[in-house]
């Protein structure tokens, strides 16, 4: 079961030795137009996520494997990239992987594309019931088959004692190993955020998610992989 950082009894790293950690980070996404309360909120989540890492760092192990929502290939045009759509988490991964941590590819290309072509479909509504009920069915799948294959990516990768981070979308329905215990970076910033999106005309949260969604796909047309997704 994942621990909320805050409720952590400042556990010894004895605890966990030989065990496979993993810091679980959700990923949240600045768009163009956001509204200066929604950035200021943003920098703050970043900075605490940051400081959380940091602690888990020094209680539990320090991160030496780095896995990222979108990260299909682990050259440096692909890293750039992501650099681009989601300057935060690229930020920490550098950080990381200076102090020796290192980068994996956990998705697969075609299962990415697959998802968002879905999403699109979803996103443009239906007349028929019988489409929608087949769109989303479809979507579920694809989105099952996609997280599948993160979780072997992650189980193949990391070593016992070892720790790792991931970033992924809130709200995912990956089921880790059971060997792996689950670490969920959850700083109080977040409900902040969450907060100030629920407070929002609906209109305007459907337009930063489809910005979200649009800015995914032009990383992945830029480059010839994806950059991240929100």
């Amino acid at each position: 079961m994942a621990e909320e950082l805050g409720k952590i009894q400042r556990p010894e790293v004895s605890t966990f030795k030989g065990k496979r950690k993993l810091y679980v980070v959700p990923l949240l996404y600045r768009w163009p137009e956001a509204p200066k309360e929604y950035v200021s909120l943003f920098d703050k989540y970043w900075k605490d996520v940051e400081s959380q890492l940091k602690h888990l760092e020094q209680r539990i192990g320090a991160v030496k494997q780095i896995y990222h929502e979108g990260i299909d290939d682990t050259g440096e045009e692909s890293f750039k990239a992501l650099e681009e759509y989601n300057p935060s988490s690229y930020n920490l991964s550098r950080a990381f992987i200076e102090r020796g941590a290192v980068l994996n590819s956990i998705e697969e290309r075609e299962l990415i594309s697959e998802t968002m072509d879905w999403e699109r479909c979803i996103m443009m509504g239906f007349s028929s019931a019988k489409v929608a009920k087949l769109v989303t069915e479809q979507y579920r799948e694809a989105m099952k088959n996609r997280y599948d294959h993160i979780v072997r990516q992650i189980d193949e990768t990391l070593d016992p004692d070892e720790a790792g981070v991931l970033f992924i979308r809130e709200g995912h329905p990956i089921q880790f190993p059971r060997d792996i215990e689950i670490f969920s970076v959850f700083p109080p910033s977040l409900d902040e955020v969450h907060r100030f999106m629920r407070n929002r005309p609906v209109e305007e949260n459907e337009a930063a998610d489809t910005r979200a969604d649009s800015g995914d796909a032009e990383a992945q047309t830029e480059t010839g992989q994806p950059a991240g997704e929100g």
